[in-house]
């Protein structure tokens, strides 16, 4: 059962139509998702950095674990969404599993499309493992989460690190991952009339400009596809309305197959990325509390 914080929540977000129903425009988007949203969480730090060309920005609650670094990869569809507008998830997450987080942001499609964000977050992680906030130092342990299109990237970058036999993160969380280019799973049609947020014409909109002539069956692009032998534990939190809840679904079942520790968390009558809406819910704070959980128990094992 829902809380009735997030019934009457819902309700209201219900009034609009999910975005896309109506028409689809980059750079509404980009103007939406790109604005900066300060932490709500006081004595919370931010500093941007770059990253070879690449701006990022560090989130560090009080008493945070510098040498425990998250990398978030931020939703947006492909084509739109910034750092700057996760800042106060990045800071409850910061603050519940006291690590350091970093927010890169991207490249974004039409304008680079698959594999030019991968590219960057490989390398956002690369640094990572040897850079801190404070300057060069080797972290005692990595993360990598995402949600939406962040999540999907999440999946891509582990399974890229692995094959590039580069350092792997102790633990992959992403979030209402966009992980299945091909626009071929069932819940696209079943939870096309309940998803309050998103819209399957924005979906084929985004699969487009990112993947352009691109293979949708690349598993860097559609990870639902992919061999995840040799990845870390994983933490798939998705909500049970949304229409593409299957890649999260599919996504833990082939990682399980292949040997992988996986959580999968599909929440009750939540909608798409519900941990990032603010102020927050009472499921998105004990969804937030789990991420902290899994962190620790990835840290312990």
């Amino acid at each position: 059962m829902i809380s009735p914080e997030s019934q009457d929540y819902i309700r209201r977000i219900r009034q609009n139509p999910p975005y896309g129903a109506n028409g689809f425009s980059v750079d509404e988007l980009r103007e939406i998702m790109g604005s900066r949203r300060e932490p709500t969480i006081a004595g919370v730090k931010c500093e941007r950095v770059s990253v070879d060309g690449v701006p990022c920005e560090w989130v560090i609650a009080k008493d945070a674990d510098l040498d425990v670094r998250l990398m978030y990869l931020h939703g947006g569809g492909y084509v739109s969404g910034s750092g700057e507008f996760y800042l106060p998830l990045a800071a409850h997450i910061s603050a519940a599993a006291r690590c350091a987080v970093l927010l890169p942001d991207y490249r974004l499609a039409p304008e680079n499309r698959f594999p030019d964000a991968l590219e960057d977050c490989i390398q956002v992680h690369e640094w990572l493992t040897v850079t801190g906030p404070g300057g060069p130092s080797r972290a005692r342990a990595t993360f990598i989460a995402g949600d939406s299109a962040g999540g999907g990237l999440t999946l891509a970058t582990l399974l890229a690190l692995r094959d590039r036999h580069m350092p792997l993160p102790k633990g992959g969380i992403p979030l209402s991952p966009c992980a299945d280019m091909t626009e071929t799973a069932s819940s696209i049609r079943s939870q096309a009339q309940f998803d309050p947020i998103v819209h399957p014409r924005l979906l084929h909109e985004c699969v487009r400009h990112y993947m352009g002539d691109g293979d949708v069956r690349n598993p860097l692009a559609s990870p639902v596809l992919g061999d995840y032998t040799g990845i870390p534990p994983l933490l798939i939190q998705v909500g049970e309305h949304e229409i593409i809840v299957d890649d999260s679904i599919d996504a833990a079942a082939k990682a399980r197959a292949d040997g992988v520790e996986v959580t999968l968390e599909v929440w009750p009558g939540m909608f798409h990325v519900f941990q990032s809406h603010e102020p927050l819910l009472p499921e998105a704070r004990e969804a937030i509390d789990h991420i902290a959980t899994f962190m620790r128990a990835c840290l312990d094992g």
